[in-house]
């Protein structure tokens, strides 16, 4: 089947200098979003409206096992499929424009039903053709060669949403190489976590938590939040929770590893600052050890639900230099529940900080529930969904601990 001239039908009014505009107009409702899919739906739409017939789109050239997608007007009056893909590789055989991308009139299989061919053609790789095809009145020049604008600008389109869908699978497999999991608490401790980055294409930014085991079954718990979002923020974030590891494996007090962190931040001018609030907890003694750089306190939920902060020195945040930081050591029992968190989780936007922290300390909660009730609780009543940032939060109970030998039983 050899690709025919149009047919010297007149031109049916395209070419009207006084239908420019619209044509424009046209070609601008292509591309609209980064959606593959989209971009053919709104090319069919218009091939279909500036043609008065039915237009369809076969992805990548049409393959075997394929069919017609996007399709706007009657699909019936589209040929057979196989004949299409025949016709799609006769025309190419034939293409004289950049890339192979010319329109190509045909007659369908029986002969009556004119079909017009245009490949999806940028920068040389072909994305899938157009095929057009209405009853009886066969296509002119002019037609082919506005379709062959829409389908150039829709394969650009096609070519950039493809680039787009490329840089977001890698950014996505960089977030997921860069949210490292928390170490394991002792099994004296139960611990939940729940991370909530801010915005829908984000995996990771810059708030995070931790848990390491220390001796004597200690573990070390700790929030931190870099400053900004993103990617760069994650990263940082990582070099922060890296030295962590490092300062913690030597049992140092919080206040000390606080100090030690600052010290490897400042050392780097292009970290960024961070704030960080680290509990070392002693199940044996029933009591936690607290030191903050720049962070919120924490809360304690007694047994009866009730809602309270712990008052902890606030030394500068981390990458200042200025060190300063102080330790504060509180009971802990068994029937209270240790609630670490960014400020995601309370801050809003143009609200005073006390007043934030208050809505946390209002937030009651059921007697007896365990650390994922307890987040479940806090994330839910303080709308962690629809935080303006990050949001980090940390839950941990003491086990019941059983009696040393030659200890008096109760």
């Amino acid at each position: 089947m050899e690709p025919v001239a149009s047919p010297g039908v007149p031109e049916q009014g395209l070419g009207i200098p006084s239908r420019l505009t619209e044509l424009r107009t046209s070609v601008e409702r292509i591309g609209t979003t980064l959606e593959e899919d989209v971009t053919y739906a709104e090319l069919t739409r218009e091939a279909a409206a500036q043609t008065g017939g039915t237009a369809a789109v076969l992805r990548r050239g049409g393959e075997a096992g394929g069919g017609y997608a996007a399709v706007h007007g009657d699909p019936a009056v589209l040929p057979d499929i196989r004949w299409a893909m025949a016709a799609v590789r006769e025309a190419a055989r034939h293409a004289t424009g950049p890339g192979g991308g010319s329109a190509a009139s045909l007659s369908s299989s029986d002969g009556a039903r004119p079909v017009l061919v245009v490949p999806l053609v940028a920068d040389g790789v072909r994305y899938g053709v157009l095929v057009c095809a209405r009853d009886r009145t066969p296509f002119t020049r002019t037609e082919a060669e506005f379709l062959a604008l829409l389908t150039e600008r829709a394969a650009s389109h096609i070519r950039h949403a493809r680039e787009h869908e490329r840089v977001k699978g890698i950014v996505g497999k960089l977030q997921r190489a860069l949210l490292a999991e928390p170490g394991r608490p002792h099994p004296n401790l139960d611990v939940a976590i729940r991370y909530m980055p801010v915005g829908q294409s984000t995996l990771v930014g810059g708030d995070w938590c931790e848990t390491v085991r220390l001796h004597f079954g200690r573990t070390l718990l700790v929030v931190g939040d870099v400053m900004g979002h993103g990617l760069e923020a994650a990263v940082d974030m990582t070099a922060y929770r890296s030295a962590l590891r490092y300062i913690a494996s030597a049992d140092l007090p919080p206040h000390r590893v606080l100090r030690q962190l600052d010290d490897i931040a400042s050392a780097e001018p292009e970290r960024r600052p961070a704030t960080c609030l680290i509990a070392r907890l002693d199940p044996n003694r029933g009591q936690v050890t607290l030191a903050s750089a720049g962070h919120l306190p924490p809360a304690v939920i007694d047994g009866e639900g009730r809602t309270s902060l712990l008052p902890v020195p606030v030394g500068p945040p981390l990458g200042t230099g200025l060190g300063g930081y102080e330790p504060a050591t509180y009971k802990l029992s068994p029937a209270q529940t240790l609630l670490l968190f960014t400020d995601g989780l309370v801050e809003h936007r143009g609200e005073d900080i006390d007043h934030s922290l208050d809505r946390l300390a209002g937030v009651g909660f059921d007697s007896a529930v365990g650390v994922e009730d307890v987040l479940d609780t806090v994330l839910a009543r303080l709308d962690a969904a629809n935080a303006e940032d990050d949001v980090a939060v940390l839950a941990a109970q003491l086990h019941e601990r059983s009696p040393l030998p030659g200890e008096a039983q109760g």
